[in-house]
């Protein structure tokens, strides 16, 4: 079994050297940064993005590759339905194999509490007209009739698609750089340059760009990135194990997920499968700050989150990792250019036998590949799409909870139109950054 492909020992593809200005600078190339850019590109602004380590090095390439519409939150879903609309567009303007297909997303009830659930839902489906449904064990025979597993039923959402995350982002990536925007690899922005309080350039450990606008995508390092400017966000980010199988006959050809474990048809012939919702919580500084605003969210789903020691040296929320540093100095995102943490072994093991159970003509499956990823997530699991009214001239995007390579392209059109002074076409008051602080009570998103 191999270690996941992506590191900072990967060559470097896209070299630089950064301009000395632009009109917006975006800070990330995962899936939210570089479809910033290509959106604020298409609108004429010249734009540049600037990413510590390597583009969709981690959390955008790590992901299980769903494009789902099923189970979102109901303030996130329209979002969610024109990224739906939006990537097959995406695949013909890129011109590469993005692994994008219509597989349909599965979920599988194993309780009445779970198909309760699901049938609470279909009210936010029906209310913005998305083909969902339920079905029960008969139809679940008939699309997985090697599953020896006795659900209750499940929920079905046939429209929703797949694509291949380490394809995908870096293609789009090429797609943007053809079409003239600037990608920087090892280029760490250290912090902003104000002038009279606003946004005058970014200053990068390959030097300064003068700018008027800046757009923080750091996924997992954008509370450290905003601390170090006096703004606080609280953010954490969370340990998520998946692995790729090698090549297995079908037995299912979409995505699916049941309380257990999560799955889907790779381009490859093998699945990706992952323990479902169950993640961990390496513990930090942050993590102890921001311990309350954590609560409702442990509350209403206390198995879902195992808690670790300590966060390592160098990550965000490391015991060690400074939470300021001057402009001239060395910084954080140097040090730690790519976030490539271990996957839960045990976790793994899990998802093994889990898999033999469900399928056992086919037995345990043998793994080409493990990787763990960190994914950026906050209080509500919801995330914020703001611009930083501390900071004027700086938006920040970021906390996608899990769901951020598929909705990326439709956050990308919103940041970009936002930067813009365009109206943005969705209401974003639900993903503000003062929720936290202006005395709204946290309620975690409904969403299943």
């Amino acid at each position: 079994m191999s270690v996941f492909p992506f590191s900072s020992k990967l060559p470097v593809s896209h070299p630089g050297p950064p301009p000395t200005q632009a009109d917006v600078v975006v800070i990330g190339a995962g899936i939210i940064g570089v479809m910033t850019a290509w959106y604020l590109a298409r609108r004429g602004f010249s734009v540049v993005i600037c990413e510590k380590g390597r583009v969709a090095a981690e959390q955008s390439s790590r992901n299980w590759g769903w494009i789902r519409q099923q189970g979102r939150d109901p303030h996130e879903l329209p979002i969610m339905m024109e990224a739906t609309r939006l990537w097959p567009e995406l695949e013909a303007e890129c011109g590469e194999d993005i692994g994008y297909r219509r597989c349909g997303v599965l979920y599988l009830a194993g309780s009445e509490s779970e198909m309760a659930a699901y049938e609470h839902w279909l009210e936010t489906a029906q209310a913005h007209d998305l083909e969902t449904r339920l079905v029960g064990r008969a139809e679940i025979a008939r699309m997985m009739p090697q599953a020896a597993a006795l659900w209750k039923g499940g929920l079905h959402t046939p429209g929703d698609a797949c694509a291949e995350p380490w394809l995908a982002v870096p293609a789009l990536a090429r797609a943007a750089a053809r079409r003239g925007v600037p990608i920087v690899e090892n280029c760490a922005v250290r912090g902003l340059d104000l002038r009279a309080g606003r946004v005058a350039a970014v200053v990068t450990e390959q030097g300064r760009i003068a700018c008027d606008h800046v757009v923080l995508a750091g996924g997992a390092w954008s509370a450290l990135f905003l601390r170090n400017l006096g703004v606080m966000l609280p953010q954490l980010s969370v340990l998520a194990t998946a692995a790729a199988t090698a090549a297995l006959p079908r037995v299912f050809d979409g995505a699916a997920a049941e309380a257990r474990f999560a799955l889907r048809r790779r381009q490859d012939g093998g699945y990706t499968i992952a323990p479902g919702g169950v993640h961990d919580l390496l513990l930090g500084p942050d993590a102890f700050r921001h311990f309350t605003r954590y609560m409702p969210q442990l509350r209403s789903d206390p198995l879902a989150t195992r808690l670790k020691p300590f966060a390592p040296r160098g990550y965000p929320d490391g015991w060690r990792t400074p939470r300021g540093w001057n402009l001239d100095a060395r910084s954080p995102f140097e040090d730690m250019r790519v976030l490539n943490p271990d996957p839960n072994r045990r976790s793994l093991a899990r998802i093994v036998e889990r898999f033999a159970e469900v399928f056992p003509t086919l037995g345990r499956p043998g793994l080409r590949m493990a990787w763990g990823g960190m994914i950026d997530t906050m209080p509500d699991l919801l995330p914020v799409i703001d611009r930083v009214h501390q900071v004027p001239g700086l938006v920040v995007a970021t906390g996608m909870s899990g769901h951020g390579f598929g909705i990326g392209p439709a956050i990308g059109r919103v940041v970009a139109e936002m930067v813009a002074g365009n109206p943005v076409g969705h209401d974003l008051h639900r993903f503000r950054l003062s929720r936290f602080f202006d005395g709204s009570r946290i309620v975690p998103s409904p969403a299943i």
